[in-house]
């Protein structure tokens, strides 16, 4: 259908690859022969890392034909982006910040798009997206394929979403029979744990004997840094991925964990959605997910392609009443929590970590280059501060002018004075009078 030029809302389990779902058809639908100067699709992402992701798999992809393929994305200087499209480009995406920038400043010419793809499709409709992507299709002529790609699509969403598209087919794929929407090649894991003991049974669950690369997800910035800061003064090779970090230093991180320099990415949610990195056997949330979406995006980074995976959730007890409902509406079988500790026998037995594991990871498991190894890529960050210059800097008191100086900037000197010989003579004879309540004062004895 997608090959016909149909409007398509396609919907699939996390791992299970929408991304060539529309890529294939996007690449064959370009005209090679025909006007290359402006894009002829448009694919729109929600985060930054994903639109990156998106963009390397449909080049790679688009390779053999000579397909051009650029991101366009926030964080990044403007003008590299600008020279790759008046050199012509054939296939742009981007998150909807950047897209937004570039077509007001008429850099990039929408008039020719043939085909639009949202991913990720019911956070971008989202009602924070929606004012952005109403923009955004405006822009694009009315005669083109929309496709619709995402692993959850909420009937409300999927009602807004006709709104943008003619006829759309509907396709969820999943097996007969199937109702769960999580993949069965991901074994789950719910515990009940105190916040105090959580990195505790992080740093064991970390030792299991099977695992390879790892990602943790928590919902604010300050705690992501901090369990990083954490795990690594243990002693494991750890990269952060959050909203208070550049975007050097992002992508530093994701490059880093795609090579294996480390292998535990803390992340959050922004690296949730269509994030694919191979080889990662377990996920961890650190806290109770916001809601059912959330937490399928989160596991699903593990049991991609038809791999196996675990993931494990510790949730507060204050979270309790939030949990179930995620356990209600996805029908899973963790309506009770085990109640977990660091030392509790079942996470050992169950993950298989060798016994006497402690919170610490021993000097012979430090063999990742770590963090550090990876270099940060100049990509002249907006909202950066610059660089200081490399001449020698001037000393404190160089830096400030003497008051005298400031003076003289301020206001020009004027003209020396000559002292009278009279006056000065007289006021050398002045003598100084005591009084008291303005009559002259006794001279003391």
């Amino acid at each position: 259908m997608a090959f016909e030029g149909r409007d398509i809302i396609g919907q699939a389990k996390t791992g299970t690859g929408k991304t060539l779902g529309f890529g294939i058809p996007l690449l064959q639908r370009v005209d090679l022969e025909g006007d290359r100067d402006r894009p002829q699709a448009l694919v729109i992402c929600p985060t930054r890392e994903l639109g990156l992701q998106v963009a390397t798999d449909l080049e790679r992809a688009g390779r053999l034909r000579g397909v051009r393929v650029l991101a366009v994305y926030g964080g990044r200087a403007y003008e590299p982006q600008i020279e790759a499209l008046k050199n012509g480009i054939d296939v742009v995406v981007g998150t909807p910040g950047r897209i937004i920038d570039l077509s007001n400043r008429r850099d990039l010419d929408l008039s020719a798009v043939r085909v639009l793809v949202l991913d990720e499709a019911d956070e971008m409709l989202d009602m924070g997206f929606l004012p952005d992507v109403e923009r955004i299709v405006s822009a694009v002529p009315a005669k083109r394929q929309t496709m619709l790609f995402s692993a959850t699509m909420p009937g409300q969403i999927v009602n807004l979403a006709r709104r943008y598209m003619t006829q759309p087919t509907h396709i969820r794929a999943s097996d007969p029979g199937d109702e769960s929407a999580t993949v069965d090649a991901i074994e789950q894991h719910v515990w009940r744990a105190h916040p105090l003991d959580k990195i505790e049974i992080v740093a064991r669950i970390l030792q299991a004997e099977s695992r390879q690369l790892a990602m943790i997800f928590t919902r604010t910035k300050r705690k992501a840094q901090k369990i990083a800061d954490d795990l690594t003064e243990r002693g494991f090779a750890v990269g952060s991925v959050h909203g208070d970090l550049g975007q050097g230093a992002r992508e530093q991180a994701l490059r880093a964990f795609r090579n294996g320099k480390v292998d535990i990415l803390v992340a959050t949610d922004v690296a949730a959605r269509g994030i694919d990195v191979d080889n990662v056997t377990h996920v961890i949330n650190y806290e109770c997910p916001d809601d059912e979406k959330t937490y399928l995006h989160r596991i699903g980074r593990t049991g991609r392609a038809g791999n196996s995976g675990v993931a494990v959730t510790l949730v507060d007890w204050e979270d309790i009443a939030r949990w179930q409902m995620i356990d209600r509406a996805l029908k899973l079988p963790f309506k009770d929590p085990i109640e977990t500790y660091s030392t509790s026998d079942h996470i050992f037995t169950g993950l298989n970590i060798p016994a006497g594991t402690t919170g610490t990871l021993p000097k012979a498991g430090r063999t990742r280059e770590g963090l550090g190894a990876e270099n940060v890529e100049d990509i002249g960050e907006t909202g950066k501060k610059p660089k200081q210059s490399s001449q020698p800097q001037r000393s404190q008191h160089q830096d400030k002018p003497r008051k005298h100086e400031q003076r003289s900037h301020a206001k020009p000197a004027a003209p020396a004075k000559t002292e009278d010989p009279a006056l000065k003579a007289d006021s050398k004879a002045r003598q100084r009078r005591r009084t008291r309540s303005g009559k002259p004062a006794a001279k003391p004895e």
